[in-house]
This record gives C-alpha cells, sequence and structure tokens, in this order.
C-alpha cells in the first residue's frame, strides 16, 4: 500500500484507518510495513501529534 504523501490527506487517511480497524498506530505499520517514526515526524511537521489514548492524530 501507498501512502498519501500530502501531509493533510496522510493526516484523514491514518485516523481513519485507526479509527476503523487498527488499534494503535503501531498495529498499523506492522500492518502495513510503515516506518512508525517517519509517520509522526512528518504530521508533526503540519503540528499534529499522535495520541496513544485516543489513538488518533490531533
Amino acid at each position: 500500500m501507498t501512502l498519501p504523501k500530502d501531509p493533510m490527506i496522510l493526516l484523514s487517511f491514518l485516523n481513519m484507518k485507526l479509527r476503523d480497524g487498527y488499534t494503535s498506530l503501531r498495529e498499523f505499520c506492522d500492518d502495513h510495513d510503515a516506518d512508525m517514526d517517519e509517520l509522526i515526524k512528518t504530521l508533526s511537521g503540519v503540528g499534529y501529534h499522535y495520541d496513544e489514548k485516543t489513538n488518533q492524530f490531533r
């Protein structure tokens, strides 16, 4: 699976996936062979941070 390159589209995509099918960002990354640190870095660059309690980027 190719993840969206645009950070805002990536944000929407990840939050939808986390909400609908994954209990954590780690689970999503393991399932899709994605680099969790890179996703966190990309979204923090546009002001969003992963919240483990709510399982979403806010």
